[in-house]
């Protein structure tokens, strides 16, 4: 049966409310163990040639895990104190739908606030999703900052 654009939403919508509940490890477990996250600076960039340019992230599995215990172990100076996030997504958008993977774009609005201070961070993102023994997972996530070629402050969570 082919991934729906409900079943999609339901599992980014997920992620989202995870990453804005500080649910870090439990979010590691959303991803196929072969994903990649990627935060490319040049919003043009094509996926293909995300790992031969600058990014403000280029993950793996093993880098999201590196990430994750950064966050939470307080070694993460740009994480102290920690900075609360309210995600908001959007215009959803099936690109490619299959029985076993699919392509969804939406927009993401996410506020932080830390040390008082509110910042916002609109982006394009794109998730690849495949269907696995353990349900739908990210098998990729391109998170496109709408000022990703501006300055961009020390971001103290994950996109």
């Amino acid at each position: 049966m082919t991934i729906t654009l409900n079943e999609a939403i339901e599992l980014i919508t997920l992620e989202a409310d995870m990453l804005d509940h500080s649910e870090f490890r439990e979010w590691l477990k959303l991803y196929t163990a072969d994903s990649l996250y990627a935060v490319p600076i040049d919003p043009d960039a094509k996926v293909e040639d995300l790992g031969k340019i600058l990014n403000y992230a280029y993950d793996n599995s093993e880098m999201r895990e590196k990430r994750v215990e950064r966050l939470l172990g307080g070694r993460s100076i740009s994480a102290a104190p920690p900075a609360r996030t309210v995600r908001l997504l959007s215009r959803y958008r099936m690109l490619e739908a299959g029985t076993e993977s699919c392509t969804l774009r939406c927009a993401q609005l996410l506020t932080e606030l830390r040390q008082g201070r509110e910042r916002y961070y609109a982006a394009d993102v794109t998730f690849c999703l495949k269907r696995t023994e353990d349900g739908l997972r990210i098998n990729q996530k391109i998170v496109r900052l709408l000022t990703s070629t501006e300055a961009l402050t020390a971001v103290s969570y994950i996109l």
